[in-house]
């Protein structure tokens, strides 16, 4: 009788540690959602990486334009493709002695040449969007190739959502064209 009870304590532990485990489709199927719900979790991940990284050009671009701004009001011009951006830092590139005197820089703390994917910015003067009262800043994105869809400007703020510039400032002419250069 003894052996009877040790035996039967066996099987019904066995029986009972059987029904505890999980088969291995039951395994696999909850490997599978994991890896589904972690490819989602990804993906977004991703997406918010790549939309801070343009958020942070479109930053480094307002700072850009508070120092063009004071450059401007200093000179009573936009800097010259000729000057570059380098003008707002370096007052030697300046072309005319009389700018040297009243430049009141350097406008940037620290020079700014490349955007947030190691590629150099570009500063038009006069712009090619705006004409010839404004200038463009211009990274030419994550592709590394000029005028493709992910190029980022200092006018994209402004675009409506056909990635359109409203016409009044497509039509931009300051009231003193003559101070607008």
């Amino acid at each position: 009788m003894l052996n009877r009870n040790v035996l039967n304590r066996k099987e019904n532990h066995r029986a009972r540690s059987v029904r505890r485990a999980f088969t291995l489709i039951e395994l696999l199927i909850v490997i599978t959602i994991l890896l589904a719900l972690g490819g989602l979790v990804l993906v977004n991940v991703l997406d918010i990486a790549a939309q801070s990284r343009v958020d942070l050009q479109l930053a480094q671009f307002d700072q850009i334009e508070a120092a063009i701004k004071r450059f401007r009001l200093n000179l009573d011009r936009w800097p010259t493709e000729d000057e570059t951006l380098a003008a707002l830092w370096n007052r030697e590139l300046l072309e005319e002695e009389e700018d040297s005197q009243r430049w009141q820089g350097p406008y940037l703390e620290s020079p700014i040449t490349q955007d947030r994917w190691g590629n150099e910015l570009i500063y038009r003067n006069p712009s090619e969007e705006l004409g010839d009262a404004y200038y463009d800043l211009v990274s030419i994105g994550p592709d590394h190739e000029e005028g493709t869809e992910d190029d980022i400007t200092n006018h994209d703020r402004l675009r409506n959502e056909e990635g359109e510039l409203p016409e009044e400032l497509t039509d931009f002419t300051p009231a003193d064209t003559g101070a607008a250069r």
